[in-house]
């Protein structure tokens, strides 16, 4: 997984700014998870915070996790103890939160750093209340293969570093392979 504390000041400045988060990503978000004033929202994988002072705007009861210690301490920073903060690394089970705990789970631009996102959407399973709605975004994968070539089919875990200097691991693969979780039958989907 990408380590964001060696970087976490320049991210939360870029996420913060950055025309694809304050123009596409946050928004659209946002507005797929409708009214949720009065429900609980699982940040997973919040960053700096951005999404939880958002969701805490709009009178949702926030739990917020990330795997990285810098962002969660940028978005205490932000928003004190408003949220329940969490360091946590979304690759293991969530044995802290009670089944069906959560109304709603927010997921964004995190599912590509997982390598199999399957064990990590069962537990969000498990928390969720029925009902609940899952919201997640990822990065396009024709992004890269337009940058790295080879073919879009390509599936595989990649490392590189980006201009920033940042060194990134993710799961490179064509949106058709990514597996999803179907809630209804409990099982996953290619």
């Amino acid at each position: 997984m990408t380590d964001y504390d060696a970087f976490a000041q320049e991210y939360d400045a870029k996420a913060r700014n950055s025309p694809q988060n304050t123009q596409y990503d946050r928004p659209a978000l946002l507005e797929m998870l409708g009214d949720i004033a009065g429900a609980c929202v699982l940040d997973a994988g919040c960053g700096s915070g951005l999404y939880a002072e958002e969701l805490l705007r709009r009178g949702a009861e926030v739990i917020a996790i990330d795997g990285s210690r810098r962002l969660l301490d940028i978005a205490r920073d932000r928003l004190g103890d408003q949220v329940k903060w969490r360091h946590h690394d979304l690759s293991e089970p969530l044995e802290w939160l009670p089944d069906r705990s959560v109304d709603h789970v927010l997921m964004a631009l995190v599912i590509h750093y997982l390598e199999d996102p399957v064990p990590t959407l069962r537990e969000i399973h498990r928390v969720l209340r029925d009902n609940g709605t899952v919201v997640l975004s990822t990065h396009h994968p024709a992004s890269d293969w337009r940058r790295l070539g080879g073919s879009y089919f390509t599936d595989e875990m990649y490392e590189e570093t980006w201009t920033t200097g940042w060194m990134m691991k993710y799961r490179r693969r064509p949106l058709q392979t990514i597996r999803l979780f179907d809630f209804e039958r409990g099982g996953a989907l290619t």
